[in-house]
């Protein structure tokens, strides 16, 4: 079990749970959503600049756990030019990870955000990891109601 925890928080879900990158108020954003776990508490609210169909910057702040955080983190890192189709293929293939779709190719198709592969082996750790995603769904629909994992 201490191993699979190991896994889980590895080197780099550690570096961006304690240094957070796009952790700021973006300002002029377009569109914006708010996600809340009230299972754990993790709370973030979700920025988004668009230039067309295409993400030009995006960015968070709030508090939660290192997974919630972490994710955030490298989601944002990663969905800067990406396409709003692009960021929903890249949403679909994250949630098939950290629920546990089996696939040896992970980290050829997600990069870092592989980094959660082991979250599916604690179930209660996909709702920390998947809470920045679903908060992006929402911001990219422009709902206004916040999110909930619950």
């Amino acid at each position: 079990m201490i191993s699979e925890i190991g896994e889980l928080y590895q080197e780099v879900i550690i570096d961006h749970s304690k240094r957070p990158r796009n952790f700021r108020v973006l300002e002029k954003a377009d569109r914006q959503a708010e996600g809340y776990n009230p299972l754990c508490g993790d709370r973030l609210v979700l920025y988004l600049k668009m230039n067309g169909d295409t993400i030009a910057d995006v960015s968070f702040q709030g508090s939660g756990c290192a997974i919630s955080t972490a994710s955030a983190s490298i989601m944002t890192s990663e969905l800067k030019g990406k396409t709003v189709e692009e960021a929903e293929e890249i949403f679909e293939k994250f949630h098939q990870m950290v629920t546990g779709t089996p696939n040896e190719n992970w980290e050829e198709q997600l990069g870092k955000l592989a980094a959660f592969s082991g979250v599916s082996q604690f179930p209660v750790r996909v709702k920390c990891a998947s809470l920045c995603w679903h908060t992006l769904k929402a911001a990219l629909e422009e709902k206004k109601e916040t999110v909930s994992t619950e």
